[in-house]
C-alpha cells in the first residue's frame, strides 16, 4: 500500500484546509480523480473528489479512516474494483474488500446513502471481461439484499454495445480510462440516481 501513500497525505492536507463542508463524497480509483469537471457536475450536492490514483478497493479500505478522519458527508460515492481486478485478483476476493468497506462506512457515519458505480467495461481489459461482469453481479446482489441506503449504478450496460463489447466513445485513448464523453454519461446516470434517493 506504501505506493499510494504520497496521494493520501496530500488528500489528508486537503482535509484539513477544506473550506466549506461538502456533502457528497467522491472516493475511489482514478475515475474519480480524473473526474475534472465534477465539482462543476455535481455542484447542488456540495461535492468532494477523494479519488486517489490507481487504488484498488482493498486501499480504499485500508486508507478509509485516513482520508475520511475530517469528513462528515451526507452521502458516499464509490468507484472502485477495476484496479484490483486489474491486478489479478479474483471476483470473490474483491467482493469480501467491498463488505469490508461497507463496514467501515457504517460504523463511521451510520446507515447514510452510498453509491457504487458498477465497475466499467474497457478494450484495456477486455481479456478480464467476465471477472469484470461477476465482481458486478455480486455486489449488485449484495446491495439488493441489504435492502438499506446502498445503491449500485449500473452505467455498464450503458457502455456496451448490443453485442456486449465496450463503446470506444466513451473512452480515452489509453482504452481504459473514461474521456468527456464518458464521465458525461455518469453524471447523467448518477443525477438520475440522486434525484429519487434520500441525498
Amino acid at each position: 500500500m506504501i505506493w499510494y501513500e504520497e496521494e493520501v497525505k496530500h488528500l489528508e492536507r486537503e482535509g484539513k484546509n477544506l473550506k466549506y463542508r461538502p456533502d457528497t463524497a467522491f472516493y475511489g480509483s482514478s475515475s474519480i480523480r480524473l473526474w475534472h469537471s465534477l465539482y462543476d457536475d455535481f455542484q447542488p450536492y456540495k461535492p468532494v473528489n477523494l479519488g486517489f490514483g490507481g487504488s484498488t478497493l482493498a486501499a480504499c479500505v485500508w486508507y478509509f479512516e485516513r482520508i475520511f478522519h475530517h469528513y462528515h458527508p451526507g452521502s458516499i460515492i464509490i468507484y472502485a474494483g477495476d484496479n484490483d481486478l486489474g491486478d489479478g485478483r479474483h471476483p470473490e476476493e474483491v467482493f469480501i474488500f467491498f463488505q469490508q468497506l461497507v463496514v467501515k462506512i457504517m460504523a463511521r457515519y451510520g446507515d447514510i446513502p452510498c453509491y457504487y458505480i458498477s465497475i466499467k467495461p474497457s478494450l484495456t481489459r477486455w481479456n478480464i471481461i467476465e471477472s469484470l461482469k461477476f465482481t458486478n453481479y455480486l455486489i449488485e446482489n449484495e446491495i439488493s439484499r441489504m435492502n438499506n441506503n446502498w445503491n449500485f449504478v449500473n452505467t455498464y450496460n450503458r457502455m456496451v454495445d448490443k453485442n456486449g463489447y465496450p463503446k470506444k466513445e466513451y473512452l480515452d485513448n489509453d482504452d481504459l480510462h473514461l474521456n468527456k464523453e464518458g464521465y458525461e454519461l455518469w453524471k447523467q446516470i448518477l443525477l438520475s440516481k440522486l434525484s429519487h434517493g434520500n441525498i
